[in-house]
């Protein structure tokens, strides 16, 4: 006969009951394999490991080409966003102050930018438009545009000349003149050597002011004119008043973009060359803008539109 086995401890027992309890716990005898050694083998291969680290760099720069060309950072490449939200860093007072100023720029002093002073004591950056009432913004001009397509369409229905197709022309024909006439630009600015990207940005911004003049045009003639459109001489008168405010406010501001006053910037351009830039600062705030404001102000009355129909 056997003798029966020695008697076990009660913290003894506790433990072998845990340990059976748990099959995912190791065992004395198996401690530090975790991973099977099959899987632990593979892992372990330098060839393996060589292949984790290119898979890692491809799917690295799977990542930074798809930044870099898809949604916001493509969109980057083709216009300096950066320099888009010095444009758009406006104020109400400033908002407020700069649609007066395109109104009344009669007897508006200084015209001149102000730029911000460097720790070496000479001349840095432009001030955002916030902090210049002279700096050019494109949150008016854009603002400008979409009021004057809804204006537009509002102001046909309320003479009865409504249609669905209206709101459609309307942006048509303004989407038509912004492209063309920032086409102009783009091809004065190379006719005329102008190189910098925040000349042109500043260009384009001014080319926007036109249509405050042109909602202004259209809700006094609406008023004054009985809903009439704007023929008339009261259609008239007004629309002369507000394209010359709008010329006189060009001339002014771009004389400052197009014929720098710097002695520095004096010297880069030759008189040759400011000769022509001063024929194309003409043409374009008389003729250019004449001709725009002329057919996006066109407004027939009900009359006409009936004897058409």
């Amino acid at each position: 006969m056997r003798s029966p086995p020695p008697p076990v401890s009660q913290s003894q027992q506790s433990q072998q009951q845990s340990s059976y309890g748990n099959p995912y716990q190791p065992q004395p005898g198996a401690q530090g394999t975790h991973i099977p050694s099959a899987y632990g083998g593979f892992l372990n291969d330098p060839t393996a490991q060589m292949g984790l680290q290119v898979g890692q760099t491809a799917m690295k720069a799977s990542q930074e080409y798809m930044e870099q060309n898809v949604g916001f950072a493509a969109f980057n490449r083709y216009v300096n966003v950066s320099a888009l939200k010095h444009y758009f860093n406006v104020s109400n007072s400033y908002v407020l102050s700069k649609l007066l100023l395109v109104i009344f720029p009669w007897r508006h002093k200084p015209w001149s930018r102000k730029q911000s002073i460097s720790p070496n004591g000479q001349d840095g950056f432009f001030l955002p438009p916030r902090e210049d009432i002279n700096s050019p913004d494109m949150y008016i001009p854009v603002m400008s545009f979409v009021t004057y397509i809804f204006l537009s369409t509002i102001l046909a229905g309320l003479r009865g000349a409504f249609h669905p197709e209206l709101l459609g022309m309307t942006a048509t024909t303004a989407f038509a003149i912004i492209i063309f006439e920032i086409l102009c630009l783009k091809l004065g600015t190379y006719l005329l050597n102008i190189s910098s990207d925040s000349q042109l940005l500043d260009l384009v911004a001014y080319s926007g002011y036109k249509f405050v003049g042109i909602i202004v045009v259209l809700v006094v003639a609406e008023i004054l004119n009985g809903g009439q459109g704007t023929g008339g001489w009261v259609g008239w008168t007004i629309f002369i008043y507000c394209f010359a405010a709008n010329a006189f406010f060009l001339l002014r501001s771009l004389k400052y973009v197009l014929l720098p006053e710097n002695a520095s910037d004096r010297n880069t351009v030759a008189r040759a060359q400011r000769n022509r830039r001063t024929q194309f600062l003409f043409v374009y705030s008389y003729v250019v803008q004449f001709m725009f404001m002329w057919v996006l102000t066109r407004q027939d009355g009900p009359k006409k539109s009936s004897a058409a129909a």
